[in-house]
């Protein structure tokens, strides 16, 4: 989960959430968490919506770890572990363009970010990921994300910052690239 106290990582969890309802009313339907790492946010979302989410992280220990969380008392339910790389996982069809929210806490640069959630999120889906404290602008490519199906809804704060993009056209069909890929050779 990082350093730090557990509540301020909640309440940070809880920031995707508010990103969430600045767009819909409903909770999600369907949640996938890139990179769960110890579980936030996605345990945080599932608790708090009760919808099918998945978590997502290629580190076998970390996701035995949300396994072994997934069967304690009082634990949300509907939410699915799978630990395997973002690249390849995004090529299932039972969860190829199946997410109407997609959540990415430290998963990585916003290319790779992008370029990995893309294929997940159904047409009118959202991508929220967390961004640093400062942001000089440049950070998302705009034309690139286009190219990606992707529109910049911008930048929000709810304690922390956050950036917010919708889905609004087809996903390029070889998006994503190989595994490693997008972060080798970024897009933007």
């Amino acid at each position: 989960m990082g350093p730090g106290a557990i509540g301020p990582q909640i309440e940070h969890s809880a920031g995707f959430a508010q990103c969430w309802q600045e767009i819909s009313g409903l909770p999600p339907a369907s949640l996938l968490d890139l990179g769960s790492g110890g579980g936030l946010p996605g345990l945080v979302l599932a608790e708090r919506w009760g919808c099918r989410t998945v978590l997502v992280d290629s580190m076998v220990k970390r996701m035995n770890f949300l396994r072994e969380t997934l069967e304690w008392p009082g634990a949300p339910k509907d939410v699915v572990v799978i630990t395997e790389r973002a690249e390849v996982l995004a090529r299932d069809p039972s969860l190829e363009s199946s997410f109407d929210l997609v959540t990415a806490r430290s998963f990585g640069p916003p290319s790779v970010v992008a370029e990995c959630a893309v294929r997940f999120l159904r047409l009118g889906g959202t991508l929220v990921v967390s961004e640093p404290p400062e942001d000089d602008g440049t950070r998302w490519n705009q034309k690139v994300l286009r190219t990606m199906g992707l529109e910049d809804r911008g930048r929000i704060r709810h304690g922390a910052a956050f950036r917010v993009l919708s889905k609004v056209s087809a996903t390029p069909k070889e998006l994503p690239r190989a595994v490693g890929v997008p972060a080798k050779r970024p897009l933007f």
